[in-house]
């Protein structure tokens, strides 16, 4: 159950990532941007744990370790693509951003639903998922309200760039939570 479970997941997160990615290049979001590369993150995620579910403890700990690394990526890309934002002082178009984010929300909570009952078997592996998922649902509120703030009182890249800024941190912090458990189950593991 749990295979096909992260199997799904992973299905949902490349579909929407996609879409998201060509949303946010259409529209030059900085927040939609660093959310797609989430959602494509979040398919290697679940991918690597539907592979290492078969295996050993200490293998999949160290698997845990490799994937609070990937976690990083999404913080690094959207660091590099803030730098760019800067260079263009144009405003994301508001309700597309904010339908986008909505859409993302929608997988997001539908993901982390599917992840809910296993988040603590396998130890961080499916951690790392289901943190990944709830995560993205906080990032995907606060896409929604760049995009309102943006519509409605702040025309600027200001609430686009500063919710990039906040995904980043979130990921950062997901990568904190898995490497901790990775490394705890790598040292309680057998050999």
């Amino acid at each position: 159950m749990l295979r096909r479970a992260v199997l799904t997941v992973a299905l949902l997160n490349l579909g929407y990532g996609v879409f998201e990615c060509a949303v946010a290049l259409r529209i030059g979001s900085v927040s939609l941007f660093a959310d797609s590369i989430d959602f494509f993150e979040d398919t290697s995620v679940n991918l690597l744990i539907f592979l290492a579910l078969a295996w050993s403890t200490r293998a999949r700990a160290r698997l845990g370790m490799l994937l609070a690394g990937i976690l990083l990526v999404p913080a690094i890309a959207t660091l590099w693509t803030a730098g760019q934002k800067f260079f263009s002082a144009a405003p994301p178009d508001a309700l597309s951003l904010g339908l986008t984010g909505l859409g993302a929300l929608a997988v997001n909570l539908c993901c982390a639903f599917i992840l809910a009952r296993f988040r603590s078997l396998s130890g961080s592996l499916t951690r790392a998922a289901f943190l990944s998922a709830r995560n993205d649902a906080y990032a995907n509120l606060a896409i929604i309200g760049a995009g309102l703030v943006t519509a409605t009182f702040w025309p600027s890249i200001w609430p686009d760039l500063l919710v990039g800024l906040g995904v980043a941190l979130l990921n950062a912090d997901a990568a904190r939570e898995v490497w901790e458990a990775a490394r705890k189950e790598h040292k309680t593991a057998e050999p």
